[in-house]
């Protein structure tokens, strides 16, 4: 049964796709490497996912030809799905940079949109390197993504960082936040509380702990809590991807 994004009027699978391996597979925190799926792969497969009742796509400029990829195999399935991007990573010729000024997000915003052939984007996420403070309080990021939600670009904004106390600030202005918890990191469990009392979206990223942790055992007892909407876990696996649905059944 999808869940209620917060008070976004989004509603999405308790299993969202993470697009990331669909296109990189440099500099990752993966345990093993992999290669990159081909484009019959890469349709395949995310038209599977599609199919298996996942209605969120999350994908990045971090995560290199994802994108393109997404809008090439997906575009005219478009009404079907939710589709979360980012903002202030961009992942090309095997390195990241980053830039969080207002002028790089409202670049960033237009060719996502672009990439990934939609008038709209549902959510947009500013993507941390670590320095949450300094993006939320010292750079044009939030301003922004404010900006571009008010023109009817982006439907809904948020932030995916690293610090608790920042998801907290976060709130001020986030009508959704990315975070990561699991069984061997519960540090944002009270960020969790705090958002549902807020009706703000919940994203968990890395719920298997980059694939260290039991799929069977971790998914339900992430989803026994009340505020997340949904788990975001990538793989290039369909079969993998259908058992992942079934725990969260």
């Amino acid at each position: 049964m999808n869940r209620s994004l917060g008070k976004t009027g989004l509603s999405v699978s308790p299993i969202a796709f993470g697009a990331f391996k669909i296109g990189r597979n440099q500099k990752t925190k993966y345990a093993y490497a992999y290669d990159l799926p081909s484009d019959a792969e890469a349709e395949r497969l995310l038209n599977g996912v599609l199919d298996l009742g996942i209605n969120l796509i999350d994908t990045a400029p971090a995560y290199g030809i994802s994108e393109e990829r997404v809008g090439r195999f997906l575009s005219h399935r478009r009404k079907e799905f939710v589709l979360s991007t980012k903002v202030g990573e961009t992942f090309e010729n095997g390195g990241s940079t980053y830039d969080f000024s207002a002028v790089a997000v409202e670049a960033s915003v237009q060719r996502s949109l672009r990439r990934l052939r939609t008038d709209v984007l549902d959510v947009v996420l500013i993507h941390s390197n670590g320095d949450d403070f300094h993006i939320l309080n010292e750079t044009g990021a939030v301003s922004a993504l404010a900006r571009l939600r008010s023109t009817g670009h982006i439907r809904c904004i948020g932030f995916s960082g690293k610090i608790p106390a920042a998801a907290i600030e976060a709130m001020q202005w986030a009508d959704v936040l990315m975070v990561e918890y699991h069984p061997d990191d519960t540090s944002h469990e009270h960020v969790l509380v705090e958002a549902h009392a807020r009706r703000v979206g919940i994203l968990i990223k890395k719920p298997l702990a980059s694939g260290n942790l039991p799929p069977a055992q971790t998914i339900p007892w992430i989803l026994q809590q009340p505020a997340v909407a949904s788990l975001v876990i990538g793989g290039l696996n369909l079969e993998h991807i259908r058992e992942n649905v079934s725990y969260s059944q």
